[in-house]
């Protein structure tokens, strides 16, 4: 998803949407290490979709402050 998807979701929203992306990196990483991956550019992916997930949480808590 691109960030403009992101910040039409609610702060709620989004955070579920993290511990869901986080558990699903940690079994990708898991099963990585163990049998490898067809494409570790998704481990690269997940991880800059939870990034772009929280600078927008970063961004309204600072835009409210």
């Amino acid at each position: 998803m691109k960030s403009t998807d992101y910040s039409k979701m609610s702060d709620t929203d989004l955070l579920q949407k993290i511990d869901e992306e986080k558990n699903a990196l940690a079994k990708m990483k898991f099963s990585h290490h163990v049998a490898g991956t067809e494409n570790p550019m998704n481990l690269r992916a997940r991880r800059r979709d939870i990034a772009r997930m929280l600078t927008i949480i970063n961004q309204r808590k600072k835009a409210t402050n």
